[in-house]
């Protein structure tokens, strides 16, 4: 499985998105965090905004959902041309439901761990899901520290994923300094908003990180 590189819009400039996006158009995922200022302290975007960005996304739209009550949304962000809807584990009562709500839209289903959420949650559902997402900061806002123990739980979820087809991501205070330790350790999609969107050369600064990939 290829290691891939996701941009969080998260740290773009939001009166120039197109632009920005277009400087990121090699990236195989972009990243889309939705944050509703209840389950993290921070509001960010919706639905809407993500329908008016698809169509100047090459790749993948994957959707970070940073919200209470998800599965309210699912089929808003469905219609805004969704390929990988991720939730919280934290914000779901019924996980394997929201799961299964997901996969029937036909897209594609992640569950998220808050830095301080035991990897272990994730057995009853781990053949249900296309995609885990490391949290390696406590989400709500970009430009934070990378927590190390993060890497641990990374090993933990690739010991735990075995052969299966899901990929591990991981987000929250990713660095040209520690992306090939955070890949080393088993993730598969590296998520990076102010360390892409700040460098300044943002196109150099995606292929400087694909060049840590190979």
């Amino acid at each position: 499985m290829n290691n891939m590189i996701a941009p969080s819009i998260l740290s773009a400039d939001f009166a120039n998105l197109e632009r920005d996006l277009k400087r990121v158009s090699e990236a195989e995922f972009i990243h889309v965090d939705v944050m509703d200022g209840s389950f993290v302290p921070n509001i960010t975007i919706g639905a809407p905004v993500a329908k008016a960005i698809r169509k100047h996304i090459k790749g993948i739209m994957d959707v970070h959902l940073m919200i209470q009550n998800p599965d309210m949304f699912i089929n808003d962000f469905k219609d805004a041309g969704t390929d990988y809807l991720t939730v919280h584990i934290e914000a779901c009562t019924h996980l394997h439901r929201t799961i299964q709500r997901i996969k029937e839209k036909g897209m594609k289903a992640g569950v998220s761990l808050n830095p301080a959420t035991p990897v272990c949650l994730l057995e009853p559902i781990i053949d249900d899901i296309d995609l885990i997402l490391i949290m390696s900061v406590n989400p709500g806002f970009g430009g934070q520290k990378f927590i190390p123990y993060s890497l641990e739980k990374i090993k933990q979820v690739k010991k735990m994923i075995g052969t299966r087809e899901i990929l591990i991501q991981v987000d929250g205070g990713v660095t040209l300094d520690n992306a090939k330790e955070i890949i080393d350790a088993g993730a598969t999609v590296i998520v990076a908003g102010s360390a892409i969107f700040n460098a300044p050369d943002v196109e150099q600064r995606i292929q400087d990180f694909k060049s840590l990939m190979l």
